[in-house]
């Protein structure tokens, strides 16, 4: 585990490798984060981990060295519902950014158009219960109801709750992006239980989306994380129009075992491996929700 001199954890590779597949024309990596900086952006007084500053001057940099061109910032819940760091990203990135807000439920009609105004696309609702101390389903399903036109909810939860979690999912009125396919334990392979359950959800409807990431969170194996590509690829494959990437930088909690995100870049040919694939993982499909306007 390694921190600052503050004390704060630094949960990110100092010097990521650069990957040997290249990123398509356009690439977005969609599903990244900021912290802070701290001086500007004060962390959650709930927050349940203390980061050091992550801003986006470092995200930006890393977007180019990977070989990416957009980035999607989806609010980390340390900065709770005060979405300052993430806004002022995106309008930092010339507009090669889009935003996931996490928001107070009772947020006004006014503050989701200045939302919107600034580049948020969706919303974020988290049930890890290390994370938040309180995921209201009812509340939830009220503010969804009143989201901007276009917008979409994202949702994040773990495998053991999938089935407790589906009749709230049936109810959100809008599109629905999965993080990290809900946490699937990917050493039981593409058929395993888990795994089986979360296409369950799929098919359940059309406008269900998944971020096949986080092999560094999934698979316990370690790098390369040979099991999350045996599991996923057949997942991308199956529902190629409705999953998106992301590196998850700068990895949030992940203070041991953190990953090389030039690594993390180089699972895309193993679970997307036609071109055709990479640019609807890559391009296509984020593009779709986040900039439709450019389509």
């Amino acid at each position: 585990m390694s921190a600052d001199s503050e004390g704060r954890i630094i949960s990110w590779h100092g010097n990521p490798s650069k990957p040997a597949f290249t990123p398509p024309p356009g690439a977005v990596d969609a599903h990244c984060h900021v912290f802070g900086p701290q001086a500007s952006f004060p962390f959650s007084p709930k927050a349940k981990y203390l980061p050091a500053d992550a801003g986006p001057d470092m995200l930006f940099a890393l977007r180019d060295h990977l070989g990416f061109e957009r980035n999607v910032i989806v609010q980390a819940s340390c900065h709770g519902t005060d979405n300052s760091a993430t806004l002022d990203a995106i309008a930092r990135s010339n507009g090669r950014a889009r935003g996931v807000a996490v928001v107070d439920p009772a947020i006004s009609e006014a503050e989701l158009a200045a939302l919107h105004e600034g580049g948020i696309r969706g919303v974020r609702f988290n049930f890890l219960k290390r994370l938040v101390d309180n995921a209201p389903k009812d509340k939830f399903l009220e503010v969804a109801g009143r989201l901007p036109a276009g917008w979409h909810v994202v949702i994040y939860f773990e495998a053991d709750i999938l089935d407790e979690m589906r009749a709230f999912i049936d109810a959100i009125p809008v599109p629905v992006v999965v993080d990290h396919m809900g946490r699937p334990d990917v050493s039981q392979g593409p058929d395993g239980p888990e795994m089986k359950a979360f296409r369950t959800l799929l098919e359940s409807r059309p406008d269900i989306w998944f971020k096949a990431t986080c092999p560094d969170r999934l698979d316990a194996s370690g790098d390369p994380w040979n099991d999350f590509a045996t599991a996923v690829r057949p997942l991308v494959e199956d529902y190629q129009d409705r999953v998106i990437w992301g590196t998850d930088w700068p990895h949030p909690n992940m203070q041991s075992n953190i990953p090389d995100d030039g690594h993390l870049v180089d699972m895309i040919p193993r679970i997307a491996v036609t071109g055709d694939l990479q640019r609807k993982l890559l391009v296509d499909n984020p593009v779709r929700l986040y900039w439709p306007e450019t389509l």
